[in-house]
């Protein structure tokens, strides 16, 4: 077996000190994260038309409905592939929604959170249970896409503001800008080997096997979350039951 390469091994005293410095660094990159979330309050916002229609499990319902009473709405812009097996969607999309499930705190704070799909209600809500999620789930109807995404593309994430029945934009990211709703990354970060994609500054040796091209959340051809769920037979008609090559990844 090929010997692991590892950081240099010193005492724990020349270790803390090493460690100090390194905490200096990472409290002037939290305050400067601060100070860019208080400029991020203080944008201004664009109205959108608040009874803009969306697709849930009841049918069309208006934009204001999905707030469910409260005065703010994130929104996760899940790309989708119509007609295609759950081996082919979106492995950034379900990497990153799939990490979000306890929204209390959200609820707590007045927030709502929804996923707004891009492909069919029923064929994109098949895939939803097979994964698991219960976050209220929506389709964006081809009518409703320019006043929603103009001009952007799904995989983005946008927070609402709603006074009365007037709703406003407020925010919006993409690529790398939705990391927040991925824990995962934010744990391998502090991991020694990172995130072990190919792009990382890492020592050489350091172990890198996933290109940032979508396979960073793909095991053989599958969005990797899909696995543990076909082990056990969670399998729906989504499902081709052969491996994929993988569709491209929309937040990659």
């Amino acid at each position: 077996m090929t010997a692991m390469n590892t950081p240099p091994v010193v005492s724990r005293s020349e270790w803390l000190a090493e460690l100090d410095d390194l905490r200096a660094r990472e409290k002037a990159h939290t305050r400067e994260g601060d100070a860019i979330a208080a400029a991020r309050r203080r944008l201004p916002m664009t109205e959108v038309d608040s009874s803009t229609p969306i697709v849930g499990g009841n049918g069309k319902v208006p934009l204001i409905d999905v707030f469910e009473g409260r005065t703010q709405l994130f929104v996760s812009y899940h790309m989708w592939h119509d007609g295609r097996p759950a081996a082919d969607q979106c492995e950034g999309c379900t990497f990153f929604t799939g990490q979000v499930r306890e929204l209390s705190y959200l609820h707590q704070r007045d927030v709502t959170f929804a996923v707004f799909c891009e492909g069919p209600y029923d064929e994109s809500d098949r895939y939803r249970r097979f994964m698991g999620w219960d976050m209220p789930w929506y389709s964006v109807p081809t009518e409703s896409h320019e006043r929603l995404v103009a001009g952007r593309h799904f995989g983005m994430k946008a927070c609402y503001l709603r006074d009365r029945n007037r709703v406003y934009e407020t925010y919006w990211t993409t690529g790398r800008g939705v990391e927040p709703m991925a824990p995962s990354y934010g744990i391998l970060d502090m991991t020694v080997h990172g995130r072990q994609e190919t792009w990382e500054d890492s020592p050489p040796g350091w172990p890198q096997p996933y290109e940032p091209l979508g396979q960073q959340f793909r095991r053989d051809g599958r969005p990797t979350a899909q696995w543990a769920r076909i082990i056990v037979g969670h399998d729906d008609d989504l499902h081709s039951g052969q491996p994929s090559t993988g569709g491209s990844g929309c937040c990659s």
